[in-house]
C-alpha cells in the first residue's frame, strides 16, 4: 500500500500554538520533511520539535537559493522548479515504500507556504490530507490586540515583494491589510504607506508568538533590522476608538532567547563525558562544531547538526550565537576541555556582539589528563600545556616558549604537534628541548586515546621520531625527576629535590 501524505500547519511559531490534530500527526509520522535555506536552520522544524519522536526520518529540503542570482537554463523560477520536483520525488519514495510523510509547514500550509508545492505534484498520486494552520496575520493581530476586520470591512493581504505602485494602490482602497514577507522589501512598503497616507495607523511585527516577538508602530522601526518573518498591519479601522487601551509587548527579554553551552566532549566517546555535559547535549535543540566531533555524540533525531570545517571557528561561533538569538539551545562541541586550545575562546569572543544570549561553559576531561592516566602520573608536578601550531602564532613565539618552560623543568604537554602541513615543528622543538633536557628524559606519546585506534608509547627525548606523531596525537615530555618504571609507568614525584 502507498503511504499517505500530510502537509500540516504549525502556527506562528510558539508550540503551544500547534493544533491538537497536527501535534498528533508529527507524533505518527514515520518521515518528517521541511524546507530550509542554504544555512540549514528550520524555524518550522523547531516549532515541531516538542511534538517529534526518536527513531523519525528526516528530510531536508534545502533550497538551492532564495534571493541570489542563477545560471540555470530556466532562469530563478526554472531553478526553483527543479528543486521542488527533486524534492518531490525523495518524499514520493518513502509514500511508495508506504510510509506516512508530514511535511511541516509555518502558518497554514497552503496560505505562502512551501508545502503547496509538493501538493501540487503529489496530492493527485497519492492519499493526501491538509491541516490548517493559525496564520501569521491572525498572530499579529492578537498580539497587537486589534481585530483585523468588523462588519463588512475589507481585509487586503499583500506580499511586500508587489511592485511599489501597486502596494501603494491597494493599501489606499482597502479597509484593513496586512503586508507580509517584509526583510529586504520593508522601505518600499513603508513608502507605499506613506504615498496612502497610512503610515500612521501602520503596525509592525515582527517573529509573532516566538521568543524574540516584537511590535512596534511601523514609522518608528529601523529598516537595518527588519527579518523576513516580519509583517506590517493595517487594523480594523474602528479599533483605533479604543487604541489607548491596546497592551503592546516589550521587546524579548535576555530570559526569553536561546542559550550557547560550550561543551568538552573529553578525548573520545561516552565514557569519558561528565554528567553536565550528557545534560547539556540532551538539552540541546542545535549541535554545532567541527564535523568529526559533532560525529561522536550519539544522534538524535530531534536536534539539528551543524557540522563544518576545523578552520572556521569565528564564523561557527557566530552561527551558533545567531541560532541562540532565535530561540535554540545551541552546544557547541569540542573535544577534551573547551577551554584549552578550543571553541570557548572563540565564542567568548564573538559573543561580545551578542550581549542578549547567554553563554556558559561545560568542561571536560582534557587530552593532556587522558594520555597521562594511560601511563601512570606524568603530570604529577608542575606542568605546562603548549600547542605547537604556528598557524595563530609565530614560531618565534612557540620556541621562546618552549625554551622558558625547559629551563623552568616543567613537564610539558605539547597539543598540535603535527599535521599534513606542519611536519618539521616536532623535530624542532625536539631540538630546542634538547639543548636543556637530557636525551633519556621520558616521553609519553598518546594517539586517538580512548578512541578505536588508540596507542600508547613510551620512549625519550632522544629517541623521539617525528615520523611516528600525527595531528591525534598529544605528547608529553618528562623533566628532570620524571621517572619510567619496571612496568613502563611513568610518573613524576611531588617532590622537587
Amino acid at each position: 500500500m502507498a503511504g499517505r501524505l500530510y502537509g500540516v500547519g504549525l502556527g506562528p511559531g510558539d508550540p503551544e500554538l500547534v493544533t491538537v490534530k497536527t501535534a498528533r500527526l508529527i507524533g505518527e509520522a514515520d518521515v518528517i520533511a521541511y524546507h530550509a535555506a542554504r544555512h540549514g536552520r528550520s524555524i518550522a522544524r523547531s516549532i515541531a520539535l516538542p511534538y517529534m519522536r526518536e527513531g523519525q526520518i528526516e528530510e531536508l529540503l534545502l533550497y538551492p537559493l532564495t534571493t541570489e542570482t542563477t545560471d540555470h537554463p530556466g532562469g530563478y523560477q526554472g531553478a526553483l522548479d527543479d528543486f521542488y520536483a527533486d524534492c518531490a520525488e525523495r518524499l514520493a519514495a518513502h509514500l511508495d515504500a508506504g510510509r506516512i510523510v508530514v511535511v511541516l509547514s509555518e502558518g497554514d500550509p497552503l496560505f505562502y507556504g512551501s508545502y503547496m508545492h509538493m501538493h501540487k505534484r503529489l496530492a493527485h498520486r497519492y492519499p493526501t490530507e491538509v491541516v490548517p494552520g493559525v496564520t501569521s496575520v491572525s498572530a499579529a493581530s492578537a498580539v497587537l490586540g486589534r481585530p483585523l476586520v468588523e462588519r463588512d470591512e475589507v481585509l487586503t493581504v499583500l506580499p511586500g515583494t508587489l511592485p511599489a505602485e501597486e502596494l501603494t494602490e491597494r493599501l489606499r482602497a482597502t479597509d484593513s491589510a496586512a503586508v507580509l514577507k517584509l526583510g529586504r522589501t520593508f522601505t518600499k512598503v513603508r513608502d507605499a504607506l506613506v504615498e496612502a497616507g497610512r503610515l500612521d495607523e501602520a503596525w509592525y511585527v515582527e517573529r509573532a508568538t516566538m521568543g524574540a516577538e516584537r511590535a512596534a508602530p511601523l514609522k518608528d522601526v529601523d529598516p537595518d533590522g527588519v527579518p523576513y518573518f516580519s509583517l506590517a498591519l493595517l487594523a480594523s479601522p474602528t479599533s483605533s476608538q479604543w487604541a489607548e487601551r491596546t497592551f503592546v509587548p516589550e521587546p524579548a527579554s535576555v530570559e526569553s532567547a536561546g542559550e550557547v553551552a560550550v561543551v568538552g566532549l573529553g578525548p573520545a566517546g561516552r565514557p569519558w563525558l561528565t554528567p553536565e555535559a550528557q545534560e547539556a547535549l540532551a538539552a540541546a535543540t542545535d549541535l554545532v562544531g567541527y564535523g568529526p566531533y559533532v560525529d561522536r555524540v550519539a544522534p538524535n533525531p530531534r536536534q539539528r547538526r551543524h557540522r563544518t570545517d576545523n578552520r572556521v571557528e569565528a564564523e561557527r561561533a557566530r552561527h551558533a550565537l545567531e541560532l541562540a538569538r532565535e530561540g535554540a539551545r545551541v552546544a557547541v562541541v569540542s573535544s577534551g576541555d573547551p577551554g584549552v586550545f578550543a571553541m570557548a575562546s572563540a565564542v567568548l569572543e564573538a559573543a561580545a556582539d551578542y550581549p542578549d544570549v547567554p553563554v556558559r561553559i561545560v568542561p571536560g576531561l582534557t587530552a593532556a589528563q587522558a594520555v597521562a592516566s594511560r601511563v601512570g602520573a606524568p603530570l604529577g608536578h608542575d606542568y605546562c600545556v603548549l600547542s605547537l601550531s604556528d598557524l595563530l602564532k609565530p614560531w618565534e613565539v612557540v620556541a621562546d616558549r618552549l625554551t622558558a618552560a625547559a629551563r623552568a623543568d616543567l613537564v610539558l604537554a605539547l597539543y598540535n604537534p603535527a599535521s599534513r602541513s606542519r611536519t618539521w615543528q616536532l623535530a624542532a622543538a625536539r631540538d630546542l628541548l634538547l639543548e636543556h633536557r637530557d636525551a633519556a628524559t621520558p616521553v609519553v606519546i598518546g594517539r586517538d586515546v580512548g578512541g578505536d585506534e588508540e596507542s600508547v608509547t613510551v620512549t625519550t627525548l632522544g629517541e623521539l621520531d617525528p615520523a611516528q606523531v600525527d595531528m591525534r596525537c598529544l605528547l608529553i615530555i618528562g623533566s628532570s625527576t620524571t621517572r619510567v618504571t619496571g612496568n613502563g609507568g611513568v610518573y613524576t614525584p611531588r617532590r622537587y629535590p
